[in-house]
């Protein structure tokens, strides 16, 4: 699983520097070296950035429900803040 999370979460870093070249520079990295946007290879990538989006939307509940435990000395209580 943590595999798969690395590969979505760097396929969308791909996605999101390539909506910021769109918008700012009016230029689409993607679609220029797959050959135009309606080219297979560029429809792949498109394609895949989307599912990992998707992927992440599925794994965010998960991810936002993990909290860290707290380790406290014995005797002590969660809030004392001693130095």
């Amino acid at each position: 699983m943590r595999t798969l999370d690395l590969v979505t979460q760097i396929l969308l870093i791909v996605g999101g520097l390539n909506w910021l070249l769109v918008g700012a520079f009016e230029f689409d990295l993607v679609a220029a070296i797959f050959g135009g946007q309606t080219a297979p290879l560029a429809r792949l990538v498109y394609i895949l950035v989307g599912l990992c989006a998707i992927w992440q939307i599925i794994r965010l509940p998960a991810r936002l429900d993990h909290t860290p435990a707290v380790v406290t000395a014995p005797g002590s209580r969660p809030g004392d803040h001693r130095p």
